[in-house]
């Protein structure tokens, strides 16, 4: 189950080693770290996923890097990106993708907005595509982003059409 989970949860808040590496280094941007769980529902083709796990989040969503961990500490996943490259490295190996897009259809079947995902865990729209403001909140690339507990540390993203995605994240330090 952890094995069929970790694609997705690795996409989901992932994102994304050689010669065409995108650089480690992602500037003086703060880490962003905390824990997060991840929820797809079953549809006629893939069966449903759920998966938590511990993050460490650096950059935005043109070039930066995330981490995630077992409860127990252990790293599950490196995803690393820049402009024209996207990589995920699990202990299964590493997977190149030409962007974010890419690497979520490839191990998902579909698209998530894994570009978006920095700017929504800092609690803004991403700059990439308009939104909607809501009460709570805001609604951008089909999801609804809930800002409602984000000074306790929580926000959640859930998208409107099917098949659902649930995304939950309690930060360690919230702003």
């Amino acid at each position: 189950m952890i094995r069929r989970a970790l694609p997705l949860l690795a996409l989901a808040l992932a994102m994304l080693t050689g010669c065409a590496t995108p650089p480690r280094d992602t500037g003086e941007a703060p880490w962003i770290s905390g824990r997060l769980s991840l929820r797809a529902q079953a549809t006629a083709t893939q069966a449903g996923q759920s998966l938590s796990a511990g993050f460490e989040l650096q950059g935005d969503g043109q070039r930066g890097e995330l981490r995630l961990h077992s409860p127990l500490g252990t790293r599950l996943a490196t995803a690393r990106w820049a402009p024209g490259l996207a990589v995920l490295a699990t202990a299964e190996g590493e997977s190149r993708f030409q962007d974010l897009d890419t690497l979520s259809s490839q191990a998902l079947g579909e698209v998530l907005p894994l570009a978006a995902l920095p700017d929504w865990l800092a609690g803004r729209p991403w700059a990439g595509a308009a939104h909607q403001d809501i009460e709570g909140g805001f609604e951008q690339l089909g999801w609804q982003i809930v800002l409602a507990r984000r000074a306790e540390g929580w926000i959640e993203a859930r998208r409107l059409a099917p098949p659902s995605v649930w995304l939950r994240v309690k930060l360690d330090e919230p702003a």
